[in-house]
């Protein structure tokens, strides 16, 4: 079994993401340019084309786009297939889940993206391909306008993700954005639902900013915010 060795350093919350141009489902992109200078972007991997869970998970991010399209959000997966496996695989997608997929779908067969952005398992011994080469894991990386990654979550081959929790996040992630990052959102925050106030505002400024606000503890303070309430 052939494991690809890991890439020089870790990407973290804050760092750039790395470019990179690529063959995909829709022909060659170049990342940033694909990404544009004011849109966020959602960077997902999948293990293999034409598995159980991968379509599920593309058919029902494809049915969400238009949501993510709303807050101003690209999509783009990657599998380590093809660009000529992915057209295949995406009119089987279409048919089980009843989607529309048009997002780029990345083809890594030599595993080049998924190894920039440490995409790979190296415990699943198990989740080989045909040639003993590892598989992609199910990773999500959340890239703000500035090409800065914001949140980074990774699924096991086994585990399907929740694009309702993606999407939730993106509405945390603007919601502090758009606030001048003074509030932050609790467990299971929606929008619509208070938010808190960040503890580096005092009460006099509190009570300025959020007038509505009420104070549980010194250090949790919650305040009703309406969903085009920017400061």
């Amino acid at each position: 079994m052939s494991i690809p060795e890991p890439r020089n350093g870790t990407l973290r919350l804050g760092s750039i993401a790395p470019n990179f141009t690529t063959d995909t489902s829709i022909g060659i992109v170049n990342f940033y340019d694909y990404i544009g200078p004011n849109s966020w972007c959602i960077l997902f991997s999948h293990p293999d084309d034409f598995t159980p869970v991968c379509t599920t998970e593309l058919g029902a991010f494809a049915k969400l786009e238009p949501e993510f399209t709303k807050r101003n959000v690209k999509l783009i997966g990657l599998s380590v297939n093809s660009s000529e496996s992915h057209r295949e695989w995406i009119k089987d997608i279409d048919e089980i889940t009843g989607s529309n997929l048009k997002f780029p779908i990345i083809a890594d067969p030599e595993r080049k993206i998924a190894l920039l952005y440490d995409m790979i398992d190296y415990q699943d011994a198990s989740n080989i391909d045909d040639k003993g080469v590892q598989l992609t894991i199910r990773s999500v990386f959340i890239i703000d306008t500035n090409k800065k990654i914001r949140l980074i979550m990774t699924y096991p081959a086994t585990c399907g993700r929740n694009t309702a929790e993606v999407l939730r996040v993106v509405d945390s992630l603007q919601t502090s954005e758009r606030m001048k990052r003074k509030v932050t959102t609790p467990i299971n925050w929606v929008p619509g639902d208070d938010v808190i106030i960040a503890p580096n505002i005092n009460n006099d400024e509190a009570r300025k900013l959020f007038p509505k606000f009420r104070s549980i503890k010194p250090y949790l303070r919650l305040t009703p915010l309406s969903k085009d309430a920017s400061i």
